[in-house]
């Protein structure tokens, strides 16, 4: 699985190169608007909301001495919860949203990949993409969510913390992995197969999350570029995987394996 950590991270070499090479940007324009739209809503919840939510925990501190301590800390805190919260939220909501969008660009990537081929592809609609990007994303995120709050949790406790923070990292960049990755498995898989898939190439999604999540961390510009490079970089290594394992249908010769190979 390692190995196909770093792949997925190297497959991000180059995208600025093959954005501009098959003139994709501007297919990125609406879902970069969506990108900091939601970004810039999380971002003013940390703002406006965290000292009511700080306020909140400071109440389970019934003493007088270090009360102004704790509020400070649970301010603090408060605003943690809402940005860590607000960034789970922000990546599903921007995936989702950005699918029909994102559908062409890997399409066009592919083609270049593979060149003028008979491949079979799933025929689908902007509205059948939105809905498989909302169905997709919904259930990362309750999966995801579901890890995490006890993570979240032991994140508390010395030593161990530190152990459950590298996890929560790990756990979010492989959903959002997952979801780059279905942009191009929607043409030739179902649902079910596409979960089977990501499931026996964890390892290329997690590496596409991790830049992913990095690349969020860049004040305004991680808004705005993470979403089109990562998508590119999932796609490109999407593609490779399932060329080399001869999992792209063909009109003439061939039919789409039953079971998924990983």
């Amino acid at each position: 699985m390692f190995k196909n950590i770093i792949n997925g991270v190297k497959a991000y070499f180059g995208t600025f190169k093959l954005i501009s090479k098959l003139g994709l940007w501007k297919y990125f324009s609406i879902p970069i608007l969506i990108s900091v739209l939601t970004g810039l809503s999380f971002v003013g919840m940390v703002y406006f909301f965290s000292d009511n939510l700080g306020g909140f925990i400071a109440k389970a501190w019934v003493w007088e001495w270090g009360s102004e301590t704790f509020t400070t800390i649970s301010n603090i805190l408060g605003g943690a919860i809402i940005l860590v919260i607000g960034l789970v939220l922000y990546k599903h909501i921007v995936m989702a949203l950005s699918a029909p969008f994102m559908s062409p660009v890997s399409e066009k990537v592919e083609a270049h990949l593979l060149g003028e081929t008979n491949h079979q592809h799933r025929n689908t609609s902007f509205r059948q993409q939105l809905s498989r990007g909302i169905r997709i994303n919904v259930r990362n995120l309750f999966r995801e969510l579901l890890f995490m709050v006890p993570l979240l949790i032991f994140s508390f406790i010395p030593v161990i913390g530190i152990v459950c923070t590298i996890l929560i990292f790990v756990i979010q960049a492989y959903y959002v992995g997952f979801g780059n990755m279905d942009y191009t498995m929607e043409r030739h898989f179902s649902y079910k197969e596409s979960i089977q898939f990501v499931r026996k190439n964890r390892g290329t999604a997690i590496g596409n999350g991790l830049v992913f999540m990095l690349m969020l961390f860049i004040p305004i510009i991680g808004f705005i570029i993470t979403l089109p490079i990562s998508v590119v970089a999932a796609s490109t290594e999407t593609v490779k995987i399932l060329d080399k394992n001869k999992l792209i249908a063909n009109n003439s010769n061939e039919e789409k394996p039953k079971e998924i190979r990983g």
